[in-house]
């Protein structure tokens, strides 16, 4: 599916911070930091507040003092020169420190997210002779030839019961993927932890969402799942697919009226609609979704919708 309407970096921090929920206290999350007076900026800088602990999380293990964090979303590369313009901006941050050396060089780490393994720029490294450590699934250190200590994280290769936060940052999760974020948020106790799994759930509904449609039709989806969903999902779906609906509607109850003028204008419309409801069917639309339109564009009651779609089930 298309995604270029999709806010990925939002989401990204939100699951940043729910990944360091043990150490958050400690760390402090700079979003989208500035480097300078113009239009430079770090995705996610992560700074201690105190230098004298280490990060539980197994993504942090790697964190210092100052912890700059650059995120692809499926649509970027991460090639070499996008490697080394990561290196560049640590460079920079370094450079803009109070007072000369304020921060110092060994207390800065590089860390680049991607969803898929960057298979060129590790064939790049081990042919020019950088090394590649492997310490936990989907985490490699690049040592060698780099100015700070550096990891890649891709995230698909993650273990999704430690780190379902990033792994959620797909546009190709499956229903027990879905199923599993929701359950996991619906298990989350602190208001801060529930906005950010919802900033984390709101990427994952819109970069999903024929197999969100799908779950919302799905009958056995509890009602209390169903209601995480469709504050977030309703409005995507009516933004995106408003003008399509409105056109099959609009042909419809053309066609429908130029049938039925003989019959009277009741029949006409009754004949429109039903040519709408075919219509709709054909463009894939579900029976819930063509159910709430007719509800709210006629001021059809329930049982009035059902039978529309019952004389096109026939």
């Amino acid at each position: 599916m298309k995604n270029t309407k999709i806010q990925w970096h939002p989401g990204f921090v939100a699951a940043m911070n729910l990944e360091m929920a043990e150490s958050r206290s400690l760390l402090r999350f700079h979003k989208e930091y500035n480097l300078n007076t113009k239009p430079l900026e770090i995705d996610l800088l992560i700074t201690k507040e105190q230098n004298d602990f280490s990060v539980h999380n197994e993504i942090g293990k790697i964190f210092k003092g100052h912890n700059i964090v650059e995120f692809k979303d499926p649509r970027d590369h991460l090639d070499i020169d996008v490697f080394y313009k990561v290196q560049g901006y640590a460079c920079l941050y370094k450079s803009y420190g109070e007072t000369v050396d304020a921060i110092k060089e060994d207390d800065i780490t590089i860390t680049l997210i991607r969803e898929a393994r960057p298979k060129s720029l590790f064939r790049y490294f081990r042919k020019h002779d950088y090394e590649i450590a492997s310490p936990c699934q989907g985490i490699y250190y690049i040592n060698g030839k780099v100015l700070f200590p550096a990891q890649i994280i891709v995230s698909k290769e993650l273990k999704p019961e430690s780190h379902i936060w990033l792994k959620s940052l797909s546009g190709q999760l499956k229903k027990y993927d879905i199923q599993r974020l929701l359950n996991h948020i619906r298990n989350l106790k602190g208001k801060l932890e529930r906005e950010l799994a919802d900033s984390v759930l709101e990427v994952a509904m819109k970069a999903n969402l024929k197999i969100v449609k799908e779950m919302i039709g799905d009958d056995n989806m509890s009602e209390e799942l169903l209601e995480m969903i469709m504050p977030i999902i309703e409005p995507r779906i009516l933004k995106r697919e408003k003008e399509c609906m409105d056109r099959a509607l609009e042909e419809g109850l053309e066609k429908g009226m130029e049938k039925g003028l003989e019959k009277g204008l009741k029949e006409g419309l009754k004949k429109g609609i039903q040519v709408a409801v075919d219509a709709l069917h054909d463009l894939g639309h579900a029976d819930f979704e063509i159910k709430r339109i007719l509800q709210n564009k006629y001021g059809l009651s329930e049982n009035e919708a059902d039978e529309y779609l019952q004389q096109t089930a026939q």
